[in-house]
């Protein structure tokens, strides 16, 4: 079937297409109700259906004869290290490690935090708390210990399932001494830690609360998979929000299932016994849909990456692990494939394997520029598919569905809506804008299965952030623009969220934690571009009169209590002191026009400013630091 027909079955007809779909799954109990509706008018799927989504990860393939075929191969170049774990063994350990957690009083219903680097317990986790029914909510590890304090206070943990420590490049994260930080601070105490302790000589504090993991799993039985609803939780995953405080994402069951496997085939057009790699991290969405329960759904095996792009040992170990492990579709972030053009531009370390084996490279996680999809498509000689997703849909929602029918690429567009997303950019005024007109990106309703249920403890968040801006749609929060071909392009963020390397940060959290600072009396960050992480924050301070400290001290102050109070992940590194910040009148900082300056973009005075002669002196002072679109971050 060619992709326009296959898309407009699935918007003219979405109980059928999608109950279809559903039939691809083996149920517990079918579902009769295909497609109803919440109080807020928002769509719920296949609402008295039953399943359990790590039986059908894993029991389901065992009981169709593939229990030997590997289900992860576990790459680690940081502790030199590779296994390769089959259905039947994956099973052994989700089933133990879901009767520890059950003998700790976890059942269904139950939440826990799991906060783990990318090993296969991190996996073993997710899997047990779905076998269980209770509802995981993976934290990025590179999170410090007051944000995922936050998420605890939010979510209530009955356990948290953590390990002695992770590994970046040649530095250790101390896992556990953060998860015990975070208690400290939390107003909610978890009843229980389980700890993994990796063996790599890292000193591990002891608390009343620990748990030994591997004890825990060497005690128990394996456990049987309960059946849930549909609709019952299968995780939290928080996202950064306007207001600086977390919003914590409800995904579903079967409807994320259901995706799930449709996409697999028709969006990344891998077949069951495929090798998938998706190089993120299991503490993003990416990691929960396409490294976790995206592949094994689909009995593919799944690769789990320990390292980065660059530096574990150098710009080939991509090349390396496709050609090793005979990966079939690959998927990163541009941000990675502009590390490693950067190490290796000429693609030497590419021409030493054999990738023969590769039939699709996508990239998601932030915009991709148009010299990176060139760099790509050069040296690798396969199609390399742009595609547009957020945390709240859970898959994609824009792309090129290599799986049904491949389409001309158009630099700079994620090509065309996946099947089931109504995909429209509308007017202020919630009308149809034409062609190449800029406005805002949303959904019309309803939304196929998978997105987003609702917010943890939070329907009005949800009502009012996503449903109330235009009745009748979902308002993704990103700008962009259709062409005359039907091309979606997105522009980004029209809120105050940016995207650093694929990692969505709210710089309203930043500005909170700046502004804190003894010395400073008001403050702006705010994302400017970089050719490496496609975007980076940026923070102006205005001093208090009389400041006695240097500046230079300040703004390291500054920078070392933005990675301590959020940690790494948000890459503050460059302050400057600005004696004022543009304004209007009315006082609200004019942070699009410090953006669009620092970006050397066209930009337009506001006549709502209150002083003109400040834009000269903003440019100076950037002009001072050499702030702008030829000046990178090139760390990564």
């Amino acid at each position: 079937m060619k992709y326009q027909d296959l898309y407009s079955k699935s918007i003219n007809e979405p109980g059928e297409f999608w109950r279809n779909q559903a039939d691809n799954l083996a149920w517990y109990e079918k579902p009769s109700t295909i497609l109803g509706k919440d109080e807020y008018e928002y769509p719920q799927w296949f609402k008295d259906g039953k399943l359990n989504v790590s039986y059908l990860c894993i029991d389901k393939h065992i009981e169709d004869g593939f229990g030997e075929q590997n289900a992860i191969i576990y790459d680690s170049p940081v502790t030199n290290t590779k296994q390769f774990i089959t259905f039947n063994q994956l099973h052994q350990e989700v089933a133990r490690l879901a009767g520890g957690l059950h003998n700790l009083g976890l059942e269904k219903g139950d939440t826990c935090v799991i906060y783990m680097p990318m090993i296969p317990q991190a996996l073993y986790a997710m899997l047990a708390c779905a076998r269980l029914g209770v509802i995981h909510s993976v934290v990025f590890g590179g999170f410090a210990p007051h944000e995922l304090a936050i998420r605890i206070d939010d979510c209530k943990p009955k356990a948290i399932i953590t390990a002695s420590n992770g590994i970046e490049i040649e530095r250790i994260i101390p896992y556990k001494p953060f998860v015990d930080e975070a208690i400290v601070e939390a107003m909610h105490k978890p009843e229980h830690v389980v700890v993994y302790d990796r063996s790599l000589g890292v000193d591990i504090p002891n608390k009343p609360y620990d748990v030994n993991y591997t004890e825990l799993v060497s005690k128990s039985e394996p456990i049987a998979p309960v059946a849930v609803e549909s609709n019952h939780p299968l995780y939290i995953l928080y996202t950064s929000g306007t207001t600086g405080k977390p919003k914590g994402i409800i995904r579903d069951s079967g409807g994320y299932a259901t995706a799930l496997k449709f996409s697999m085939k028709h969006v990344y057009g891998v077949e069951e016994g495929d090798v998938y790699w998706a190089a993120s991290d299991v503490g993003w969405v990416v990691g929960h849909s396409y490294i976790v329960y995206g592949p094994l759904l689909n009995r593919n095996t799944t690769v789990l990456f320990e390292g980065k792009p660059i530096k574990t040992p150098d710009a080939s170990t991509f090349w390396r692990v496709i050609s090793e492990h005979q990966v079939k579709v690959m998927f990163t972030a541009p941000t990675a494939i502009r590390a490693i053009k950067k190490e290796d531009p000429e693609g030497h370390h590419i021409k030493r394997y054999d990738l023969s084996c590769l039939k699709y490279q996508f990239l998601a996680g932030e915009r991709c520029d148009v010299a990176t999809l060139s760099w790509t498509e050069q040296h690798l000689n396969v199609p390399v598919i742009d595609h547009w997703w957020q945390t709240e849909s859970g898959w994609p929602m824009l792309a090129n569905m290599a799986g049904v029918e491949l389409m001309d690429v158009k630099p700079g567009s994620a090509s065309f809506p996946v099947c089931g997303y109504d995909i429209q950019v509308l007017s202020e005024e919630g009308k149809e804008v034409a062609s190449d007109v800029e406005g805002y990106v949303a959904v019309k309703l309803p939304m196929p299965p998978g997105c987003l249920l609702n917010l943890w403890g939070n329907p009005e968040r949800f009502k009012s952030g996503y449903l109330n801006k235009f009745p009748g749609y979902y308002f993704s929060g990103d700008g962009g623009y259709k062409d005359e071909d039907g091309y979606v392009f997105i522009t980004g963020r029209v809120d105050d969220i940016i995207n650093v390397a694929g990692h969505r940060l709210s710089t309203a959290e930043m500005e909170e934690v700046v502004a804190s600072h003894p010395s400073v009396a008001e403050c702006a960050v705010f994302g400017v571009h970089c050719d490496l992480k496609g975007q980076k924050p940026l923070g102006l301070v205005v001093l208090k009169s009389g400041t006695k400290i240097s500046e230079e001290t300040i703004t390291k102050g500054i920078i070392k209590d933005v990675r301590r109070e959020i940690g790494a992940v948000a890459s503050l590194k460059d302050v400057l002191v600005v004696n004022r910040l543009p304004k209007t009148r009315s006082g609200k900082i004019l942070r699009k026009l410090l953006r669009n300056i620092s970006d050397d973009l066209k930009y337009n005075i506001p006549s709502t400013i209150d002083d003109v002669n400040i834009i000269s002196e903003i440019e100076t002072v950037y002009k001072k630091h050499q702030i702008g679109i030829h000046k990178s971050e090139i760390s990564i």
